[in-house]
């Protein structure tokens, strides 16, 4: 008659266990439903603006621009790789994502067996006078065996699901990752453009500035010979300085603008170029805003937080089932012999099997704590699930409303810059027949320098509304 093997039932057992493992006590996942409208805010036009033209249905959407196809100017492309591939914060996501896989990879081990292969001498001597015999023993012993250590059996899911959460938790951080890179990105082009903004309003600072020291040394030779007043020069001269000052300011503005852009970058840089035109800003503007629903699939930090959110209703499982039973098996088959060259001889074959049940009796209320702290946790990832999805409604709605206003504000600033020098060029003329006064034509120069700054500064807003609706819609990646 065949001798039953002492294992089988061992391995009956895992692969019940196996089979059993599916089973989870974590709760049914359901999305919450999106805390927003179903559409992004109407913005009417104001002021006499115009209607933003319709956009074309087949429009690529943000998520499906790459950056380098959003971003036309070659040295902002050159800038933005570089960014990404030296940026700090940039690194230390990726390098999350890095222990979020691996403290998965440690979790999911555990729902497999771990097998050892051993090799052990043991060696011992007795003294006479503790022998039985009364006499000195000497024993010497080799085995060598595989064995399975502490394998749980997963009957109520609890390994599952501290699987599942470390896989979210890994899925999270890789959604991080994404949505940083979204942020370096839009923080380059940001500041990149502003640097640029503040070298052409330098630029218009020292030309006005030159312009106004001609003028006051040619009203200063005029006084000399009595051809003006000391009011008039001393009008020029507060106009002069103004525009010093003004320079002197802007040197600073964009000396900090360009260190700001060197941190983002990680490494030294220098800017060149111009600030975004009109046609390249229109054609950023352009975007299709779609519906706030489609957000959930475009942005990677919802998506985190949606991670965040299955990860903590998978722990619920876990603490469910520390209220169970536990089970776990230990198994081992090899080999032993008084000598290491009869280790393998007939006769010498040795095995173990050791199930074991652990049921929690009394813990204190260490296990309803911990139910409940895993049920609060998912409360909390919850409420952040739905407040990113609140943010990224809002800064959606807020670069829509930006650009339904910022294209006729730079619109409106341009007409004024160009009404203020006609209105500069007709009090010259005038003043050179005798029929205005220098007070006048300096009134003039004033009002055009701070037009030429505005219209610069309008400008900048509405590439940086550009930039932060391309963000706020998911795009980036590429």
């Amino acid at each position: 008659m065949m001798k039953r093997s002492p294992l089988k039932p061992a391995l009956a057992l895992m692969l019940a266990a196996g089979l059993l493992s599916a089973c989870s006590l974590a709760p049914t996942y359901q999305r919450p439903a999106a805390p927003v409208a179903a559409e992004f805010p109407a913005v009417p036009p104001a002021g006499g603006a115009k209607a933003q033209p319709a956009r074309a249905a087949d429009a690529k959407t943000a998520v499906d621009t790459g950056w380098r196809e959003y971003f036309a100017d070659a040295r902002l492309q050159q800038l933005i790789a570089a960014a990404l591939d030296n940026n700090r914060d940039l690194r230390v996501a990726v390098l999350r994502m890095e222990e979020a896989r691996a403290a998965y990879n440690i979790q999911s081990a555990d729902r497999l067996p771990n097998l050892n292969v051993g090799l052990s001498e043991s060696r011992g001597k007795t003294p006479a006078s503790v022998s039985n015999n009364g006499q000195i023993s000497r024993n010497q012993r080799y085995d060598a065996n595989l064995s399975l250590a502490a394998f749980e059996l997963d009957f109520f899911g609890r390994v599952k699901s501290l699987s599942d959460a470390a896989l979210a938790s890994y899925l999270a951080t890789d959604e991080a990752r994404q949505s940083a890179q979204i942020g370096i990105v839009a923080e380059v082009a940001k500041a990149y453009f502003t640097e640029r903004a503040y070298a052409e309003q330098y630029t218009l600072a020292q030309r006005t500035y030159e312009a106004r020291k001609r003028t006051f040394d040619l009203t200063q030779q005029r006084v000399e010979v009595g051809a003006s007043s000391r009011l008039d020069l001393r009008s020029n001269e507060t106009l002069m300085e103004t525009a010093r000052a003004s320079a002197l300011a802007l040197a600073r503005q964009r000396a900090q603008a360009a260190n700001a852009l060197t941190l983002l970058v990680g490494q030294g840089v220098t800017a060149d170029g111009a600030m975004a035109s009109d046609a390249q800003i229109d054609a950023m503007s352009a975007l299709p805003e779609g519906l706030p629903s489609e957000l959930l699939a475009r942005r990677p930090d919802i998506r985190a937080a949606e991670q965040r959110l299955q990860a903590a209703n998978a722990n619920i499982g876990a603490a469910r089932a520390a209220f169970f039973p536990r089970v776990s098996l230990t198994a081992a088959i090899g080999s032993a012999s008084p000598s290491f060259s009869g280790l393998f001889d007939g006769g010498t074959g040795s095995w173990s099997f050791v199930p074991q049940l652990t049921l929690p009796i009394f813990d204190a209320g260490r296990n309803k704590a911990n139910l409940n702290l895993s049920e609060v946790r998912k409360n909390i990832a919850v409420a952040d699930y739905e407040k990113s999805i609140q943010v990224a409604f809002r800064e959606v709605a807020d670069a829509l409303a930006a650009r339904t206003y910022l294209g006729e504000q730079v619109a409106a600033q341009r007409a004024i810059q160009e009404a203020q020098a006609e209105r500069l060029r007709l009090l010259q003329l005038r003043f050179e027949n005798g029929v205005a006064s220098s007070l006048d034509v300096l009134d003039a120069q004033r009002e055009l320098f701070s037009a030429e700054q505005s219209l610069v500064q309008a400008r900048l807003l509405r590439a940086t509304s550009a930039i932060d609706l391309y963000r706020a819609l998911g795009g980036g990646l590429k």
